[in-house]
């Protein structure tokens, strides 16, 4: 081997550089852990076409994912609903629970190609069962 000029011998053996190291890209290996009172919810998968056939045009699914009202929690912060004097009914929701929210909330991110938000937990308006059929007013 040979850096700068010296070369490295190797028992038996003289290697004319470094080995190739193929490259791996960086990308995130787990979903960031919600601190504080924030929940991380998953933006559900927009479907591509419209109840009629049409397929829908790339915007018109990013826009309805950027603007949906409905949310899948996937972890809460360790202070969610944890004061008892703004949640005196005790926690509005759950992980795993599907809810609703306003259009807007919560700081957008995008992991591998999946969207996700960090809400606070008092922007949770309901929860619903089963959120097919529910849209945006």
């Amino acid at each position: 081997m040979e850096f700068a000029g010296v070369e490295f011998k190797i028992e038996g053996h003289i290697d004319s550089g470094p080995p190739e190291v193929a490259e791996v890209p960086e990308a995130a290996t787990q979903l960031p852990q919600p601190s504080g009172y924030r929940i991380l919810c998953a933006v559900p998968e927009i479907e591509a076409k419209f109840d009629s056939g049409l397929i829908k045009a790339d915007k018109t699914v990013k826009d309805e994912a950027a603007l949906t009202t409905v949310l899948f929690v996937v972890a809460m912060g360790p202070d969610c609903y944890t004061d008892a004097s703004r949640f005196p009914s005790g926690p509005y929701c759950k992980e795993g629970d599907f809810v609703l929210v306003r259009p807007h909330s919560g700081s957008r991110v995008t992991i591998h190609d999946r969207a996700f938000r960090l809400i606070n937990d008092d922007s949770v308006e309901g929860v619903v069962e089963d959120p097919r059929g529910i849209t945006r007013g």
